[in-house]
């Protein structure tokens, strides 16, 4: 298995068993483990998947799923043996639920909207997941990830998604995924995190929510991820920290794929590019490029949820990369009807062009994620910082009075009642 392995994760297994064994070396190997221990901290969401694949086959599974006396479904961690590879032209591993062979779940396609207006488009529907059977076709992380910002893991038992209540469908129909809201946790905190079972290099994404996690400590995303990251590229769809109110949209690649320019009238986006024009996660300490949601709209954290959510719509294609935005009752009529039309929708909220990114070269077999890390290399570094631009005035160490995002984390689990996700529905396109 070390052969497949990313090397700072056999540095991690190998510095692991000398350690155990009592043996700790102070020589070059030592300073080659504290190098990829930084690398890798730059990044927990891509350790975490990493570390899901490369220990999917020794991790203890659970039943698929259980039905609670409220009659909510409650879906929990499943089997490790569902994470072999599925071709980048959409083909779904059979495991948890989803389908096989084709990259399409059985869920059944909600009926369209009122307001719908169907049109004729290219994009036909490989991929949904809304209603009773949300969870079909989606594997649930079995690694939990520790608060503070180094990169030392526990291997665990699949979560009693069941017992905690973590994550369901409700009354509306629709996903939750919500953290554990136990006060004084000795431990970590139980979060959920899931990935599609199927991969496209090609297609549009669009998520329907109702509610984002929001709140000090948190670090929520939807995201769609390739394989030995940052080889198949990065595309944050939705993410934020803490008490932000705006989007940040960001790609991460391997050296060679840039943004043609900082200008957001040059680029034709509506958000605002931060962080420079190079995307390459090895040049820009995983910063990538990111672009910033106006700061007028509504589409992260406390706003987006007053306002009764919206639909997010990432489409990789020939053409390059990009991310849409819409408030919930301005959504387009076409997506509404099940008929996607992306030429109609006007300017995105961030693109990246192929002509300085070329995706078939940076972009391969991409699933989609959810997930709600609690502090990080993100809610926990900052902290200390407030960020007007992206609609925090104060720091979370002002609003909570606690001096670390780790404390406050594991303390005040209440506070974390707003740290869910609700999602109508995820729907997969191609041409």
């Amino acid at each position: 298995m070390l052969h497949s392995l990313p090397i700072y994760l056999i540095l991690f297994l190998l510095e692991s068993s000398l350690y155990i064994r009592g043996v700790h070396s102070s020589n070059v190997f030592s300073r080659a483990i504290q190098r990829t221990h930084r690398i890798a901290t730059r990044h927990t969401k891509g350790i975490a998947r990493d570390l899901r694949l490369a220990f999917g086959a020794v991790l203890v599974s659970e039943p698929a799923q259980h039905t609670l006396t409220n009659e909510r479904t409650v879906y929990c961690s499943v089997s490790g043996s569902g994470l072999g590879s599925s071709s980048s032209s959409g083909t779904s591993n059979s495991s948890s639920g989803g389908s096989a062979g084709t990259g399409t779940s059985t869920t059944a396609v909600a009926a369209a909207s009122p307001t719908a207006s169907a049109v004729s488009t290219p994009w036909k529907l490989v991929e949904a997941h809304n209603g009773s059977d949300f969870f079909q076709g989606w594997t649930f992380l079995e690694l939990q990830l520790i608060l503070q910002t180094v990169p030392w893991i526990t291997l665990m038992k699949a979560t009693q998604w069941t017992a905690a209540n973590l994550a369901y469908v409700n009354s509306a129909g629709n996903a939750i995924m919500a953290v554990d809201t136990t006060n004084n946790i000795t431990g970590n905190r139980k979060s959920v995190r899931i990935t599609t079972n199927s991969q496209y290099s090609q297609a549009l994404w669009i998520l329907t929510a109702k509610h984002i996690p929001t709140g000090c400590g948190t670090w929520p995303a939807f995201w769609t991820n390739g394989p030995n990251w940052p080889a198949g590229g990065e595309i944050d769809i939705v993410e934020g920290v803490n008490a932000y109110t705006t989007d940040q949209s960001s790609i991460h690649t391997e050296p060679g794929c840039n943004m043609p320019s900082d200008n957001s009238t040059i680029l034709g986006i509506t958000g605002t590019v931060i962080g420079g024009t190079n995307c390459a996660e090895a040049e820009t300490e995983d910063q990538g490029c990111g672009v910033l949601a106006s700061a007028s709209n509504v589409s992260f954290g406390a706003p987006f949820n007053s306002n009764g959510g919206g639909i997010y719509a990432s489409k990789l294609d020939d053409t390059g990369v990009s991310v849409h935005f819409w408030p919930m009752d301005q959504a387009p009529s076409d997506i509404l009807a099940g008929t996607p039309l992306p030429s109609s929708w006007g300017q995105p909220l961030a693109a990246w062009a192929a002509t300085d990114c070329n995706p078939s070269t940076f972009f391969s077999d991409h699933s989609a994620i959810f997930d709600t890390t609690l502090c990080g290399v993100w809610a926990g570094e900052v902290w200390n910082d407030s960020d007007p631009a992206a609609g925090q005035d104060q720091s979370c160490a002002q609003m909570t009075g606690y001096p670390t995002c780790a404390e406050y984390v594991m303390a005040e689990g209440s506070a974390f009642s707003e740290a869910y996700w609700e999602v109508q529905s995820v729907k997969i396109y191609q041409t």
